[in-house]
């Protein structure tokens, strides 16, 4: 572990209609370290960095650099015709190492390195082709449902137009039965009112409804990671929420940046005492033969 880490260009504009540094962005990942920390350890990692700021090029970096230091952990874990080593996460000085690499999009997969094949979360990503109510709108109908099936869930931005809503689980299933699942789940939401959502993968064919993307569902699949930084041009961050926040009509994501999170973490933080995880889907998958008979 280093005792101090060696930041550079901290006056470097990232983003520029924000008027917003590089610096700015470490002390955002400084500041949400505590929240964010323990919801992404051991998590293999993929960031989106931009070194010239987010209005130039980007890449998508998966596999962990030659470069990176010894004290930054990592995981080597296998791959279709070979194996990558992943990021991972675990401490405030990961996150200042990964934002002075303009690290601004961190994502990690729905699973730790102890048991990579057992996701510890299911995920339903809303992705609204218009405005935000549509998922709002969304995310209240799949919580209602959830709770048919007896299952509790959390709800967090991800920093776009769209919403996660997760159910947390013991990590009992594989991606593929937890996949099959929301797709049953998200095809009883679809029934109930089919001209407000779809699990249709061509956007040519959702006419105006909202997405119900399941795919993050998969082994090796990533989302999104809580207090992420988004690269738009307020640096909107990917937020959990309560979900009697879903309530107020006048939620958007834009409520949630880069700027306004220091007024943010000064609240209760909403997943603080989290449900139980969910140590079997068979009542729920029960539930879900009856609705759909």
């Amino acid at each position: 572990m280093p005792t101090s880490i060696k930041l550079s260009h901290l006056d470097k504009v990232l983003f520029p209609e924000a008027g917003i540094s590089k610096g700015e962005l470490i002390e955002h990942y400084r500041s949400v370290a505590e929240r964010m920390v323990p919801l992404v350890q051991d998590r293999p990692m993929a960031v989106v960095r931009y070194p010239s700021g987010i209005d130039s090029a980007s890449f998508f970096q998966q596999a962990a650099p030659a470069n990176t230091p010894s004290w930054v952990k990592r995981v080597t874990v296998p791959k279709e015709g070979g194996e990558i080593t992943h990021l991972l996460c675990q401490d405030e000085n990961t996150l200042v190492y990964l934002a002075n690499q303009a690290a601004v999009v961190l994502h990690t997969w729905l699973s730790r390195v102890d048991r990579p094949e057992r996701p510890d979360q299911l995920l339903f990503d809303l992705d609204p082709p218009d405005g935000f109510d549509q998922a709002r709108h969304a995310a209240l109908a799949l919580r209602e449902l959830l709770t048919e099936l007896g299952l509790p869930s959390l709800i967090k931005t991800t920093g776009g137009r769209g919403l996660h809503v997760s159910v947390p689980l013991v990590r009992r299933y594989d991606a593929d039965e937890l996949r099959e699942f929301a797709r049953s789940t998200c095809s009883i939401l679809e029934s109930r009112e089919p001209d407000r959502y779809t699990s249709e993968v061509r956007k040519n064919k959702r006419a105006g409804r909202l997405y119900l993307d399941i795919s993050r569902n998969a082994h090796a699949q990533l989302a999104v990671a809580p207090y992420s930084v988004r690269a738009t041009a307020d640096a909107r961050v990917a937020t959990p929420l309560d979900w009697s926040e879903l309530e107020d009509k006048t939620l958007t994501p834009s409520r949630f940046t880069l700027r306004t999170m220091a007024r943010r973490l000064a609240e209760t933080d909403p997943w603080s005492d989290p449900p139980e995880p969910v140590s079997s889907l068979s009542t729920a998958r029960q539930r879900l033969g009856d609705l759909a008979a």
